[in-house]
């Protein structure tokens, strides 16, 4: 008997913990890494995991307890902080830390400049996003005002804007991968620069929670923060194509190539973070960038909606 209940409690049961990314994408790659390479297991942790379409659904979802950690912009943060919530939603855990979109073009340019966006029609992202806000902020940059030097169109929903560049509308659009590599290797558009690149690194994609629940739960939070680290060491550490293998699963319409060459685009432009560590400089460009575009409700300080000792502590 004594025999049968050591072997019963010999495995301590996982801890589940709902997760809800904004988005399904390989920009979110160590995520998938962590799932696939048992860290979380290792951890104590299983990943529930869900696709929340949206910014402000997947934080309805974090603070009607829906989900007990979300994956999206730290800029969400800040709107709910603008708003008044009583209890803060803190950011925790960095997974990406640029820009995740692309320049295309629909013709091949060799040498390319920015000033050639003048007088054409751009096709961006749709107006309040990050992606949106910061391909402004990267036209700007280049002294290109995106309102009076060039047609900008943003009135068309994320999911129809690279059918409508197919379909022939606009001479430039700023697209996610795989999109962008798919188009190139259609024929379809040519990635002619990176806004990631273009705006240095922001805290774009991050993992964040309620702040009642990292201070009633910190080992959960710390041990998620570790198996993220660990799956950002892999990334940094294998080839493209060992991750595309890894990942894959959650890719099932996506060829495995197309996979690596995306990893391998965001891995060399840093995209991808290479510790959860979100810093005070990202967190000032990020709402510079947010200010710049006039969808900056107030300034927040760092420590309010930042945590970094978790991040701080896996890292060491």
């Amino acid at each position: 008997m004594v025999l049968i209940l050591a072997a019963c409690g010999g495995k301590e049961e996982l801890k589940t913990v709902k997760v809800g990314e904004v988005t399904r994408s390989i920009f979110y790659a160590p995520l998938y890494v962590a799932i696939e390479k048992g860290y979380f297991e290792e951890e104590g942790l299983k990943i529930d995991l869900s696709t929340i379409p949206g910014g402000d659904k997947t934080m309805t979802a974090l603070l009607s307890d829906g989900i007990d950690i979300a994956l999206v912009g730290a800029e969400t943060s800040i709107y709910v902080s603008a708003q008044g919530a009583n209890d803060p939603i803190k950011n925790f855990a960095q997974l990406t830390q640029t820009d995740g979109t692309f320049l295309v073009s629909r013709e091949p340019i060799e040498n390319f400049t920015w000033d050639m966006l003048k007088d054409s029609t751009f096709l961006g992202q749709r107006k309040g996003g990050m992606p949106q806000m910061v391909g402004e902020y990267v036209l700007k940059q280049h002294d290109i005002d995106p309102h009076n030097d060039l047609e900008l169109i943003q009135n068309i929903d994320f999911a129809n804007i690279s059918t409508a560049f197919a379909s022939g509308t606009g001479d430039f659009v700023q697209l996610f991968e795989p999109t962008a590599s798919l188009f190139e290797a259609e024929g379809v558009g040519y990635i002619v620069a990176s806004f990631g690149t273009e705006s240095g690194h922001v805290p774009y994609t991050v993992f964040m929670a309620k702040d009642s629940m990292i201070s009633s739960d910190p080992e959960t939070i710390e041990a998620f923060t570790r198996a993220i680290k660990k799956a950002q060491d892999f990334v940094y550490s294998s080839s493209a194509e060992e991750v595309a293998k890894v990942i894959v699963p959650f890719f099932e319409n996506t060829e495995v190539d197309l996979i690596a060459t995306v990893v391998d685009r965001y891995r060399s432009q840093e995209s991808y973070a290479k510790d959860p560590i979100l810093d005070e400089e990202e967190w000032d460009n990020l709402q510079n960038i947010m200010d710049e575009a006039g969808e900056l409700p107030k300034r927040i300080p760092y420590e309010e909606l930042v945590n970094t000792n978790f991040a701080e502590k896996v890292t060491k």
